[in-house]
C-alpha cells in the first residue's frame, strides 16, 4: 500500500482509532491487525503531546469517566513515546496499511515526520492553526483536511494558503457531531467541494454506521475516514461514533462493490444481446389452450402465454389473431409460424 492509493475512482478507506486505544499500546497494535483484517487501506491515530497543545484549563468536550481529573491529564495518558509510535508505524507497514496520525502540535509534526508520514490528516480544530498548516505543507506530502467547524470563507482561505505552498489537498466533509445524525452528514457538500476547489474530496464520518460511507461511495468520494471500535462495549469518547470491526468489513466490501458498479456502465442493448439465450427460458410464447383443428381461425380465447419463449412471442399475438391454422395443434403446444396458413391463402378460403 502506498500514497498512490489516493487516486480517482478508488476510495482510500481510513480506519480511525482516535483515542479508542485508551492509552494502551497493546490495544493500539490490536487495532492495526483488526483494520487490516477488515480490508481498510489505512490506520489512523492521533498524536497528542499534552504540554505542547493544551493547558490544565482545557475543558472536557464530554466528561466520560472519572479516571482523568482534567482534559490535560487525559491527553497525557494518550501519549506514546517516539519509539512506540515508530513501532506502530512499522506494524502498519507490515500489515500493508498506510500509517497515519493527526498531529495536534508542531512537536507532534516533528515526531511524525521523523517516522515517515506519507500524508497528513488535519483535524477540524486545527484548520485555523496556520503555523501547523505551514509546517505540514513544507514537507511536500499530501494533506487530508477536515472541514468540520469551518465556514466556506475559512476553507477558501486555507485551500489558497496550502496551494500557494504547492500542497496536494483532499478536503473532507465532516460534521462535528458525535455521533452524527443523518440530517447533519452533509453529503450535498461532496459535489460542492469538488466543483468549488477542484480537489480530491471525501467524508470524515462520525455516525457510527456504515451508511454515510456507502452513500459517499456512490458519489465517488476519494477518501473515507471512519471511526472504528473493536466492540461497542469499549470505553472512551469515540466508541459511540464508531463502527465495529465487523461493520468495517461490510463497509469496505460495499465500497469496493460500488466502485466496480460505477467503473462499469452497462450498455442496455449489448446486455440484452448477451442474454438472448436466457430470453428463451424466461419469456413466454403463444400456446393453444385446447386441441385446435386445421382451419381454425384463431381467437384470443383459444390462446394463452406460457414458457418457454421458443415459440411465437406472446407480445406478437396481434399478428396471430384471425389467422387460420394450416394444421392441427394439440392443447398446451407452443404455436409456431409454420402452424399458420399463409394470409393470402386464408383470405382466399374465407
Amino acid at each position: 500500500m502506498s500514497i498512490a492509493s489516493l487516486q480517482r475512482g478508488r476510495c482510500l478507506i481510513i480506519a480511525e482509532v482516535a483515542q479508542s486505544h485508551d492509552g494502551s499500546l497493546g490495544l493500539a497494535h490490536a487495532f492495526i491487525d483488526a483494520a487490516a483484517d477488515a480490508g481498510a487501506d489505512a490506520i489512523k491515530f492521533q498524536t497528542h503531546i499534552a504540554a505542547a497543545e493544551s493547558t490544565p484549563h482545557e475543558p472536557f468536550r464530554v466528561r466520560f469517566g472519572p479516571q482523568d481529573p482534567t482534559r490535560y491529564e487525559y491527553w497525557q495518558r494518550m501519549e506514546f513515546t517516539p519509539d512506540q509510535w515508530q513501532g506502530l508505524a512499522d506494524h502498519a507497514l507490515e500489515a500493508d496499511l498506510v500509517f497515519l496520525s493527526s498531529p495536534f502540535s508542531l512537536e507532534a509534526v516533528d515526531l511524525l515526520e521523523h517516522i515517515g508520514m506519507p500524508m497528513w490528516k488535519i483535524a477540524s480544530g486545527e484548520v485555523a492553526n496556520e503555523a501547523l498548516l505551514d509546517r505540514v505543507a513544507s514537507t511536500g506530502r499530501p494533506i487530508l483536511l477536515s472541514s468540520g467547524m469551518s465556514p466556506l470563507a475559512e476553507l477558501d482561505a486555507v485551500l489558497d494558503r496550502l496551494r500557494l505552498q504547492g500542497a496536494l489537498v483532499a478536503l473532507l466533509q465532516c460534521s462535528t457531531r458525535y455521533p452524527c445524525p443523518p440530517e447533519d452528514v452533509g453529503l450535498n457538500l461532496i459535489e460542492e467541494f469538488r466543483q468549488r476547489y477542484d480537489c480530491f474530496v471525501g467524508l470524515s464520518d462520525h455516525s457510527g454506521t456504515i451508511y454515510p460511507g456507502l452513500a459517499g461511495a456512490t458519489l465517488g468520494i476519494d477518501v473515507l475516514e471512519v471511526h472504528m471500535a473493536l466492540s461497542r462495549k469499549m470505553f472512551g469518547p469515540d466508541v459511540g461514533s464508531s463502527v465495529t470491526t465487523g461493520e468495517l468489513t461490510q463497509l469496505v466490501q460495499g465500497i469496493r462493490f460500488i466502485e466496480q458498479m460505477l467503473a462499469n456502465p452497462v450498455d442496455k442493448n449489448a446486455a440484452a444481446e448477451e442474454t438472448a439465450a436466457m430470453r428463451e427460458i424466461f419469456m413466454r410464447s403463444l400456446v393453444a389452450r385446447e386441441d385446435l383443428i386445421e382451419g381454425t381461425v384463431l381467437e384470443e380465447t383459444q390462446l394463452v402465454a406460457k414458457k418457454p419463449g421458443t415459440g411465437i412471442p406472446a407480445a406478437r399475438i396481434s399478428e396471430v389473431l384471425g389467422r387460420r391454422l394450416a394444421r392441427a395443434v394439440q392443447a398446451d403446444s407452443l404455436l409456431s409460424w409454420e402452424d399458420l396458413a399463409d394470409p393470402e391463402d386464408a383470405s382466399a378460403k374465407s
